[in-house]
């Protein structure tokens, strides 16, 4: 165990308090320690003895170390005062440990001393240094020059002592051991700088792998780590490219152009793919760049191409140079001595240094031109002329002139006709003179912009025969041939109080000043009637006058040019009543449906979609079992049954709730007076729907109604009916069949009978319901106007409020307004035979 560097002092005495009943003596002290942080050994190990002047017999110690960050790592023997340590402390972290140290007397009461105690950690080259990164990674050019940094690399090391902080970098291996150049680094305190010597080939090596270390300076032990870079190369040009072979025909017909004729074959021994490997060529002795040349990107070959045509005429042989050279400089680097201070001696090869004459690989190539037969060319092979309209047949147009190439072919060269749309020209075969053969017209439309084109081919009768074109562009002046017309002769005009007008237009294909603006004028017996407005123009107005009536007119009208030419056209117009005076149109009949039509056509589809519904609903059986009257009533001639309903001698069941009802009278007579469109009860108290009386069984329900109606009324003037009359009606219903197909078929087509006749008087004229406005009484938030309702009429005719039928005394006054007694037999037997 190393030696334990222990120092104790005492820094303060405290004086005695002295009392009568007992003395306590305290010592304040302090007492320095250390720890070595490099302490390699065995924990724990005894630190010292804390050593008073007073006779104590129990310690503590508290604070950093024991229970404080960090703890654990200081520990006192309670007995004897013994420090010890059981682990090793981060001089990094904490410099000083400080406790504070208390004595006692043997029965732990007393407290004999107390002290503060310092520990100091001794710093111990514990941290190695490092670099900030374990991996670097640079690219550099291979032709870059010796001395120049590659890359910079940086580390540190956390010890506090000078000499376990400082450290020395140095490269300890390159991979691949270089031949022809050396790595070397250059330190400044935390940073090193790596540099080269000599001259790099990247065909020795593509890259290079350095691993360099960083040492420390301790005194008792040295740590160290390292990091490796790697230096990639890349390429330069320090090989020139070298022709090594030609393919292709090498030759090529005259007049072709965009014709690969020959590929050069190179070799390069620099990357394929970079910069310095790719090839560059070069063309010389081509003085009309009749040629060009470039590169396939996948080979590196040179592609050669007439790429401007070539003419027998001026030799059937071309010899060209062809030479390459690279993308990027040519540049090579040579080691010439070494030393081991300072950069090496090296030579340098570059194109700017010597000639690339020298350098530079080239080749001979001849191109052979074939002589073909060239086509024939004119000397003019475009000629604009001038020609009026109308020219006579055979006008003599242009001649066109075209001549061989080939001078001394002693071919022969005919005119043809290519392009005449029209069919206007001809051409001479021999002379090529362009003659008319029709009259030319310019309002064709053959004609663009006033101008016709024709094509004129000259054929030699070479082999294969060749054609040469020229193309003659006629301009076409214009002549007032075309009198005005209106395009539009069918006019529709609406019928007003008023005058009414319709647009006229008139169009001339002439151009001015042979066309517009036109003058109008109406020809016949038009005063009074029609009139023009304005007269001149391009467009007018043709008037009508409010004493033309509806019908269909034929007007002569008179249309002249600014020259005077005149034409004359009939215009046929309508005049009517309008839908949309906006836009006339007689061809177009009015067609209204009043909105009382449109009400009753809804109405009666709804009715006929419930009458379908409710015959799906409705179910009958017969039933024979007669119906049961009560007896004679004492004190009473005559009495009522006690039900209110027709279900005794009904064995008609609908599914629908409502229309297992009964009918009452007022139900009964409002259902009659339904029957009279137009009929508007004047009441508030009740507005009943008649229409429903369609219904299959509730049809016949009213039939028996009237039954029961017409008895008791030929009976009594008050409708009172006899029990022997009552007794007939329900002996009668018994024993019938109250609801059967063919009823119900029949029944049917008297309700749409009925419908029909509805409908009909519903469109009579003048009383559609949509012609009814309502009386305005009173307006809604205006609580100041006072208005009179009308008075409700009342007939005078009597009444018998105790009608004995199954009238709620509610409809007592709806049924004296509506019907009175007087006319309620006619009505009803109405309704019988409509039913």
């Amino acid at each position: 165990m190393e030696t334990i560097h222990l120092s104790l002092f005492l820094m303060l005495c405290l004086g005695a308090h002295r009392s009568s009943s007992e003395i306590l003596k305290r010592q304040k002290r302090n007492a320095i320690f250390s720890i070595d942080e490099g302490y390699d050994g065995e924990f724990p190990y005894q630190l010292g003895l804390i050593k008073v002047e007073e006779k104590a017999s129990f310690f503590e110690i508290h604070g950093q170390g024991v229970d404080e960050e960090p703890k654990g790592i200081l520990q006192i023997n309670k007995n004897t005062g013994i420090l010890s340590v059981h682990g090793p402390v981060d001089y990094e972290k904490y410099r000083v440990l400080k406790l504070n140290y208390q004595s006692f007397d043997s029965d732990n009461q007393k407290i004999r001393a107390a002290m503060e105690v310092d520990i100091s950690i001794l710093d111990a080259n514990d941290n190695p240094p490092k670099f900030e990164r374990e991996i670097y990674e640079v690219t550099i050019f291979e032709l870059i020059s010796q001395g120049a940094a590659i890359i910079t690399i940086t580390a540190s090391d956390d010890d506090t002592d000078e000499s376990n902080r400082l450290f020395d970098l140095k490269i300890i291996s390159v991979t691949p051991r270089p031949s022809e150049m050396e790595f070397y680094l250059t330190q400044e305190i935390h940073t090193g700088t790596i540099s080269f010597k000599g001259c790099l080939d990247r065909q020795k090596a593509e890259k290079y792998t350095i691993i360099v270390e960083a040492r420390d300076r301790g005194e008792k032990k040295q740590l160290s780590s390292s990091c490796t870079v790697i230096v990639h190369i890349e390429d330069g040009n320090n090989h020139l490219p070298q022709i090594i072979g030609q393919t292709g025909q090498g030759r090529v017909k005259e007049r072709e152009e965009s014709v690969l004729v020959s590929r050069l074959q190179v070799t390069d021994e620099d990357s394929k793919g970079t910069p310095a490997w790719r090839a560059k060529y070069q063309i010389q002795g081509d003085p009309n760049n009749n040629f060009k040349i470039t590169t396939d990107p996948e080979t590196n070959e040179g592609q050669l191409y007439v790429q401007k045509h070539l003419d027998y005429k001026d030799g059937p042989l071309r010899n060209l140079t062809i030479s390459v050279e690279n993308e990027i400089s040519y540049q090579t680097c040579k080691v010439v001595s070494r030393s081991t201070t300072g950069l090496w001696q090296v030579v340098i090869v570059s194109g700017e240094t010597v000639t690339k004459k020298t350098h530079l690989s080239t080749r001979q190539v001849s191109i052979i031109v074939e002589d073909v037969n060239e086509a024939p060319y004119f000397d003019t092979p475009s000629k604009q002329i001038t020609v009026v309209e109308n020219v006579k047949v055979g006008w003599h147009l242009w001649t066109f002139t075209a001549k061989d190439p080939d001078v001394t072919s002693g071919n022969i060269i005919v005119y043809r006709k290519s392009y005449d749309p029209a069919g206007w020209i001809t051409v001479d075969i021999k002379t090529g003179k362009i003659t008319t053969t029709k009259i030319i017209d310019r309002e064709s439309s053959y004609v663009k912009n006033n101008i016709y084109t024709v094509t004129i081919w000259a054929v030699d009768n070479g082999q294969p025969p060749m054609t040469g074109t020229a193309t003659l562009s006629i301009h076409i002046t214009d002549e007032n041939d075309n009198p005005p017309f209106p395009p539009v002769i069918t006019i529709d005009i609406c019928q007003s109080d008023g005058l009414s007008r319709a647009n006229v237009t008139a169009m001339d294909p002439d151009e001015d000043p042979h066309g517009g603006p036109f003058t109008f004028k109406l020809q016949g017996n038009v005063k009074g009637k029609w009139k023009l407005d304005p007269t001149q123009g391009h467009s007018i107005y043709l008037v009508k006058e409010n004493t033309v009536d509806s019908g269909h007119y034929e007007l002569l009208l008179e249309v002249f040019d600014l020259q005077g030419i005149r034409t004359e056209h009939n215009l046929s117009v309508t005049v009517c009543k309008c839908i949309d005076p906006a836009r006339p149109n007689c061809h177009i009949h009015k067609a209204v449906i009043g909105g009382g039509a449109i009400g009753i056509i809804a109405f009666v589809i709804l009715l006929l979609a419930g009458v379908l519904l409710l015959a799906i609903l409705v179910s009958c059986k017969r039933d024979s079992r007669p119906v049961q009257l009560p007896d004679r009533v004492e004190g009473s001639e005559q009495h009522l049954m006690v039900c209110n309903i027709e279900r005794p001698g009904t064995d008609c069941k609908v599914a629908l709730e409502q229309l297992n009802k009964e009918y009452s009278q007022s139900e009964i007579q409002a259902q009659i007076v339904s029957q009279v469109p137009q009929i508007k009860l004047s009441t508030s108290e009740a507005v009943v729907d008649a229409q429903t009386e369609h219904a299959t069984c509730q049809s016949e329900k009213l039939k028996r109604r009237m039954d029961y109606l017409d008895l008791s009324v030929g009976e009594s003037s008050t409708m009172r009916m006899t029990h022997q009359h009552r007794h007939s009606i329900h002996g009668t219903w018994a024993g019938q069949k109250t609801c059967s197909g063919e009823v119900n078929d029949v029944r049917r087509e008297m309700v749409i009978e009925r419908l029909n006749e509805m409908l009909y008087a519903q469109q009579a004229p003048g009383e559609e319901l949509g012609d009814y406005t309502p009386h305005v009484y009173a307006e809604e938030g205006d609580p100041e106007t006072n208005f009179e309702l009308d008075a409700i009429s009342i007939s005078d005719t009597p009444f018998d409020p105790n009608l004995d039928l199954d009238l709620d005394y509610r409809f007592n006054t709806l049924a004296s307004v509506c019907m009175p007694s007087e006319s309620l037999l006619t009505v009803q037997q109405d309704l019988r035979q409509r039913l």
